[in-house]
């Protein structure tokens, strides 16, 4: 209880005002947890305010265009998210009335919702004692109690899941689930945490064993896949350029991009404007290709590394199916399009 003890008093102390932080709606935590997932706060706080303000309630998410709401994730990436968001809440608006489950157990049968967003809606909403296990929790443990489990193993959550349950004062598990969280994300980080200021620094086993920057132990590496991306901005003689939406599974879905060519490497302009002439000299007369960043730029994904280019295609008459590049931006497009657009386009905004 020591442990527990000094951790929520620190919390009280040094937590950080958060807007969900201030409510027990499980509609706010549950969309305030998905958005947080691989994101950080201070990116995550201005899409949850604009959520919040424009889908007030479930009913509204639930009634919205799938397009709206990725035009209003547009940038906040792994996309799948949103999707998900949408899907549970239809599902709780119209198969639960609105209403969330209200324990750990039949919150993990929504869509999206696994078992850290579960204890966490159970436990901040429903004061349900259930720990949550993350990136922070792992990191705060491991260190404390000096564990050499590798945290990618199929055995380390179980473990971890006992030792915060063991720790956690079963009257308030809501503030211990925040505080270790926020110790994680503000004192104990992942790398050079500020040791000698921290309240542990008397007990901590890591410290005193010196294993500070080796703990929580990963093993587990990620396999990356390289692709080459190569988009063709269209542009007719009124400035219209052609997008699509990209309707496959996978990366960005639902979401919308220029035509695209994918390669196995990188091209160079002639080999691509040979490429672009046999797939669309048939409607377009070509006049002109080039590419608008010489070198191309790495835009990585977690498990993904996409080399992209931009090619400018000007092509002679009028695009029928084209759009006006000035209303573009009412599309939702990944976040390495929209910089280009923001970029290429900016005069016209």
């Amino acid at each position: 209880m020591i442990f527990s003890n000094s951790l929520i008093h620190w919390y009280l102390k040094n937590k950080r005002d958060l807007p969900w932080r201030n409510t027990k709606n499980p509609y706010y935590i549950w969309m305030s947890e998905i958005m947080l997932q691989q994101t950080r706060v201070a990116q995550g706080l201005p899409y949850y305010l604009d959520f919040v303000s424009t889908f007030p309630t479930v009913f509204d998410l639930a009634n919205a265009p799938e397009e709206k709401i990725l035009k209003h994730w547009q940038g906040l990436g792994y996309y799948s998210r949103a999707r998900n968001l949408h899907h549970t809440a239809q599902f709780v608006a119209s198969e639960l009335t609105g209403a969330f489950p209200n324990n750990y157990l039949d919150l993990l049968k929504l869509k999206g919702i696994g078992e850290y967003t579960a204890a966490a809606i159970a436990s901040f909403s429903f004061n349900e004692a259930v720990p949550v296990v993350d990136g922070n929790v792992f990191r705060v443990l491991s260190r404390y109690f000096n564990i050499d489990t590798d945290i990618s193993s199929a055995t380390a959550k179980k473990e971890f899941f006992e030792l915060a349950l063991e720790l956690m004062p079963k009257n308030d598990p809501a503030t211990f689930n925040q505080a270790i969280m926020e110790f994680g994300a503000l004192q104990c980080v992942p790398k050079n945490p500020d040791c000698q200021n921290c309240i542990f620094n008397g007990s901590c086993l890591a410290l005193q064993k010196k294993k500070v920057q080796n703990l929580p132990v990963k093993l587990k590496k990620i396999k990356v896949s390289y692709r080459y991306f190569n988009y063709l901005v269209f542009e007719d003689d009124k400035r219209n350029t052609l997008i699509q939406k990209r309707d496959q599974k996978g990366i960005w879905q639902n979401l919308y991009e220029f035509p695209l060519i994918e390669t196995d490497k990188e091209m160079d302009l002639d080999t691509v404007s040979e490429l672009i002439a046999n797939k669309y000299n048939f409607k377009y007369k070509i006049i002109r290709i080039s590419n608008s960043n010489q070198k191309g730029q790495i835009h990585k994904l977690s498990h993904q590394h996409l080399n992209i280019n931009f090619w400018k295609v000007k092509v002679e008459g009028h695009i029928l199916e084209g759009v006006d590049q000035t209303k573009i931006n009412n599309f939702p497009f990944p976040k390495v399009i929209i910089n280009f657009i923001e970029e290429e386009y900016k005069e016209l905004s």
